[in-house]
């Protein structure tokens, strides 16, 4: 197909200038719309006005100007089709070979937080969409051009085939340009959605765009790449520079998310996370960065080998020499000392990243991927305060129980259930996590603490005791207040084991199952 007459009518002009002046070159009129045309003119191109091709001027404040049945005749006739070829002939339609659009800023507008309704309103683009896919429809005779990004290798194939452009390139482009408008229009449905507070709208539309290719997925042989959510304020690698090492994988982003999402639980004291295979595997908190990375260590120094270590402090010399004595998969902290650098970058597979200051919302919904199917469900972010839980037996937890207790009740939401939490003096000691039986959840974390008492631990429990097995094991072991939901219809049975040895139990009322 050669190109003979293009339209530009572009949002985003970068670049436009350049393209046009390509495109002239060719000898391939230029047509266009109000502050396209102008910043063409400007640059010394001749250009024809979009009213001059339709007879319809531009009105409304730029609301209308190529909603014109001239202009879609020109991108959707048929060229191989006598009828279409007569249709045009008679009403003088003069085709248009390739279309050069963007949108308004729908997304970049509606993001800002001090946009009006108005202003994002009036960032709904109308014609753009409407020539995009009107030319992107008829590809194998119109070309359609949605991205900067493209203008260098549409002109080089233009300038090297007499100004033609082969079908495989214009389907390609078509295929994009039904991409862009597909997102376009679901970031719009989504900022109404989001307008109503509806979370489960009837139709539950997303889109995402590529952030980068990884090498392999869960295992060697599945392909894989990380997207972001569209219109999203903030993602998972947002604002995240790397310093150091391999490209991320698939399973050292899952294990980022977990292990993030934990740290983000304990603001304003120095906390620690290790994360294996999507689980904690230690956590703690302390008065200074290197100790409560070396308690959560602790906790399970075995499975913490290869692990993900999220920390919410900068990384000093002494912290990073502590680290590179173990083998970590991925670090992840808010900053790095520059002699802290140098030590760490001596470690040859560790990723280094350094996180910014954004967070993902608290209202993201959480999406699971089933057969043909999405499940959809708001994050779990309920945290019960202390003032709204239960002592259910005679005793009442002493003041570092309750903190060791509302530590490992934060950390027990993060692990996979059936999760068992052991946790002494802000530290894990001994974490059991993805059991079928909540009493083999005990035996798991009673075994990873590897400790002949736990004397002044406590226990949490991410759901109801069925039994007063699994606490009788813990009390056995030392255990000297625990802390559940309840709601079991045997709870008097697990309560009256916890009075029987003199030990305090709190009910939360809440469950935290994460399957």
């Amino acid at each position: 197909m050669q190109v003979r007459r293009a339209l530009l009518s572009v949002s985003d002009k970068r670049g436009i200038v350049d393209f046009a002046r390509g495109l002239a070159s060719l000898g391939i009129e230029l047509v266009s719309t109000g502050g396209t045309a102008r910043e063409l003119t400007q640059a010394g191109l001749h250009v024809r006005a979009i009213d001059d091709l339709t007879g319809s001027p531009e009105m409304m404040d730029g609301r209308v100007k190529t909603l014109n049945s001239k202009l879609y005749a020109g991108v959707l006739a048929l060229r191989d089709n006598p009828e279409h070829l007569a249709a045009a002939a008679e009403h003088e339609i003069e085709f248009i070979d390739l279309i050069a659009v963007n949108l308004y800023p729908f997304e970049r507008t509606a993001g800002r937080a001090s946009a009006t309704d108005g202003e994002v309103i009036e960032n709904i683009d109308i014609g753009g969409p409407t020539m995009i896919r009107a030319a992107a429809k008829n590809y194998p005779f119109v070309a359609v051009v949605t991205t900067p990004e493209s203008y260098d290798a549409i002109l080089d194939e233009l300038r090297s085939s007499d100004a033609r452009l082969s079908l495989p390139t214009r389907e390609s482009l078509a295929a994009d340009a039904f991409a862009m408008t597909a997102r376009y229009d679901t970031s719009i449905a989504r900022w109404f959605a989001e307008r109503r507070e509806d979370d489960f709208p009837q139709l539950h539309v997303r889109a995402y765009e590529k952030v980068l290719e990884l090498s392999y997925g869960e295992n060697p042989h599945q392909r894989a790449a990380y997207y972001s959510k569209v219109g999203a304020r903030t993602h998972l690698l947002s604002q995240v520079r790397q310093h150091h090492g391999k490209p991320l994988s698939f399973n050292n982003l899952l294990d980022m998310d977990a292990a993030r999402r934990l740290c983000d639980e304990f603001e304003t004291v120095p906390a620690a996370v290790i994360v294996k295979h999507n689980n904690p595997c230690g956590a703690a908190l302390a008065e200074r960065a290197i100790d409560a990375y070396r308690s959560a260590l602790e906790c399970d120094p075995l499975s913490a080998y290869g692990g993900v270590v999220v920390l919410n402090s900068r990384v000093d010399l002494e912290l990073a020499s502590a680290l590179a004595e173990q083998f970590i998969e991925v670090l992840f902290a808010p900053g790095y000392d520059e002699d802290a650098l140098e030590v760490l970058e001596q470690r040859k597979n560790v990723r280094l990243l350094e996180k910014g200051d954004r967070r993902a919302g608290g209202r993201e919904l959480e999406l699971r991927q089933v057969a043909g199917g999405l499940l959809v469900q708001q994050r779990d972010i309920v945290m019960t305060a202390r003032e709204d839980m239960t002592v259910v037996t005679a005793r009442a937890p002493t003041e570092p129980e309750w903190e060791d207790l509302l530590f490992a009740w934060r950390v027990c939401k993060h692990v996979r259930s059936n999760a068992i939490v052991l946790a002494r003096r802000r530290a894990t000691v001994g974490i059991g996590a993805g059991q079928m039986s909540r009493v083999d959840a005990v035996h798991l974390a009673l075994e990873k603490a590897r400790a002949g008492s736990l004397e002044g631990a406590v226990l949490a429990s991410d759901a109801f005791f069925p039994f007063a097995d699994g606490p009788a094991l813990a009390i056995q072991a030392g255990v000297g207040a625990i802390i559940q939901p309840g709601g079991s219809i045997r709870d008097g049975e697990v309560i009256a084991a916890a009075d029987a040895a003199g030990i305090a139990m709190v009910t939360t009322g809440v469950r935290h199952f994460r399957h």
